[in-house]
């Protein structure tokens, strides 16, 4: 079972020892979607939901996700991150609000998983705070997008 990095020789589950990797720089860029109806949408966009700023607040709540992933991820390790990045745009042909984080460190092991964390949290914050208006709305295509860093360099989703 040597080819399995998060398991030991028994096969139990264990965090991969990164002490002897290089440290570099990391970046991941990470993306999803809440899509919901055109009029959810419209009141999203004027800032007429009853629970006020919802992208300022899933914004945040996707930054502190990042920082906390390896509290919700067992066998992920705490980075210190040097930026975390979400941003928003909305797609009124699908009525949907497309989410990206941009997560980087300078450290031993990737930070896909921030990445990850950040927009999936972003996009559930979104979900919270507009479930008042609507409960319909539907989280999606949480990808990651590509990756730099490490030991396997670069990965882009469209290219591989």
């Amino acid at each position: 079972m040597s080819e399995l990095t998060h398991l030991d020789d028994q096969g139990q589950a264990r965090m991969v020892d990164v002490g002897a990797k290089a440290e570099t720089e990391r970046e991941a860029v990470a993306a999803g979607r809440v899509m919901m109806r055109p009029e959810t949408l419209r009141l999203l966009k004027a800032g007429n939901l009853p629970k006020g700023d919802v992208l300022g607040t899933a914004r945040v709540a996707g930054i502190l996700a990042a920082k906390r992933t390896s509290e919700l991820i067992p066998l992920c390790h705490p980075l210190l991150l040097t930026h975390v990045a979400v941003d928003f745009a909305f797609d009124e042909q699908s009525s949907a609000v497309d989410i990206r984080a941009t997560v980087r460190c300078h450290g031993q092991t990737g930070v896909e998983m921030e990445a990850l964390t950040a927009v999936s949290v972003a996009a559930l914050t979104i979900y919270d705070m507009a479930k008042a208006v609507e409960r319909g709305m539907v989280i999606g295509s949480v990808r990651l997008l590509e990756k730099r860093g490490g030991r396997s360099g670069e990965w882009h989703k469209d290219r591989s």
